[in-house]
This record gives structure tokens, sequence and C-alpha cells, in this order.
């Protein structure tokens, strides 16, 4: 099986373009150990669509399947470009949240920023969670798969490996939850580190970084109609959220390298 590696400020996938095979759980387990495999944050599989101009589907490094991925989506416009798949600038990705709309920005024939229509995005109310004694508020927001946002004075001094595991499996959230740490630096800055849910830490989180503008918004923290550039682990990328909830990412998508396995 051929395979590209490829990043998105460090998140980072194994791609393949076919159709996703009946092991794909167990596979994407063995292939994503950054020990004994390839090591990646999970698989994407890239397939044509009888909706879209392409599908993509997402399997974490646990083996479970994800809705979306701001990161991966942006990779794989990438992908499908450079790899003369399309000779579009504009195209349509048929997700498991729906259809997303990218733009790709192309430099010297080479894709090199990638701009996502994310669609509208979702906050509730505030949930209080009991970690350990200490309570944790967090805002849900959906952005086609589900995250919950808290704001703290430090999101490096967070022990993220420790509560993210636990707020992921809360019971508030039966199918699971992404999880972000957001420190607000100004108006049109956060610094945001994150739990994933089926991976553990990673460098980034597309979709998290929609998720805690939306909660920014709602705060009052951030400028509503503006891009807000979110600091990542791996990067940074810039959000922009319109008055009905409708999210535009904007950020890079990059290669690592091709890899063969049996």
């Amino acid at each position: 099986m051929h395979f590209t590696k490829m990043h998105g400020l460090g998140n980072d996938y194994l791609y393949v373009y076919g159709e996703v095979p009946e092991n794909i759980e167990e596979l994407s387990v063995k292939l994503s150990d950054r020990h004994f495999g390839a090591g990646s944050d999970g698989m994407i599989y890239i397939s044509p669509s009888s909706v879209a101009d392409f599908k993509m589907r997402i399997f974490n490094s646990d083996g479970s399947e994800a809705k979306m991925c701001g990161n991966g989506i942006r990779c794989v416009g990438k992908y499908v470009y450079d790899k003369g798949l399309t000779d579009k600038k504009e195209i349509t990705v048929e997700t498991l949240s729906g259809i997303k709309k990218l733009f790709l920005s192309v430099v010297y024939g080479k894709v090199n920023s990638v701009s996502v229509d994310m669609g509208k995005a979702e906050s509730y109310d505030k949930k209080i969670i009991d970690v350990n004694g200490r309570k944790i508020t967090v805002i849900p927001v959906s952005v086609g798969n589900p995250h919950a946002v808290t704001f703290v004075e430090n999101a490096e001094a967070e022990p993220i490996f420790e509560l993210g595991p636990i707020i992921e499996k809360d019971k508030n959230f039966k199918d699971g939850v992404n999880v972000e740490f957001v420190q607000v630096i100004d108006k049109n800055t956060l610094r945001m580190r994150v739990w994933e849910r089926g991976s553990g830490v990673t460098l980034a989180c597309g979709t998290g970084a929609c998720a805690c503008v939306v909660a920014a918004i709602k705060e009052k923290y951030v400028n509503e109609k503006e891009f807000v550039t979110v600091k990542l682990d791996g990067g940074n990328l810039k959000i922009k959220v319109d008055e009905k909830g409708f999210v535009t990412m904007e950020g890079p998508a990059k290669f690592v390298y091709e890899g063969e396995t049996l």
C-alpha cells in the first residue's frame, strides 16, 4: 500500500487515495504508532465522490473514525491538486459532517495554503465538569464534530495530559469530545492547546481552532467578523466567524514523505 505522510501545523496523517479497507481500525492503529509504525495522528482516505469533487474519511490513531478534521482537509486539497487529480483551485470535499468548500492558494504550481468554508458552528450552554475535585467550566461547540472549550489563564501551564482524557470521556459527552485549553492574548489572538478525541495531545487541531474562536466570540473575548490568529503548538491558523456563525479557516498544508507498506 502506498501512502503519503502530510501535516497541517504538525497535525500529521497518512493519506491514501482509494477505498477504505475492511481492516482499517487495525491498520490505522498499527501505522500510526510512532515507534513501530510510520507515526501519525491517524489515517485519511481520499476517494471519488458522487456528491462532491472528492470524499475524505478520517481514522484516528486509536482506530476510531472522526467526522471532520480541519488540518486534514487542507492537506486533502494539496494532495489532489499537487498530484494532478484536479486542476481546479476551488473544490468540494464530502465529509461525515457535510460537504466543505476549499479554496487553494497555488504558488509555482503547488498548493501553499488552503482556505476552508467550514460551515456553520453551534455553541451551547456552559457545563461544569468535576475533574479530580477541580471544577472546570467548558463551552460545548459543534463544528461538525464535538468540542469542549475551556478558557485558562496560562495555556502552557495546564496539565492537559491529565485533564484531557477525563473531560473527553465525561458523561456530558456520550460520544466523547475534543478538548481545547484556550488563553486569550488580545481581541484578535488566542493561544490554544488541544486534547483530540481518539488521538490525545496533538500539535494542532483545525476544527478545535474554529471552536475556540466561536466560544471566544460568545464570551466577547475576540471580535466577530474579523480574522483571529489562533496560536497552536505547531503554528498559527487564521479563523473568522461571521454574525450567523459561519466559519472560515486559513492555514498551510505540507508534504512530509511518500512511503509504502506491506
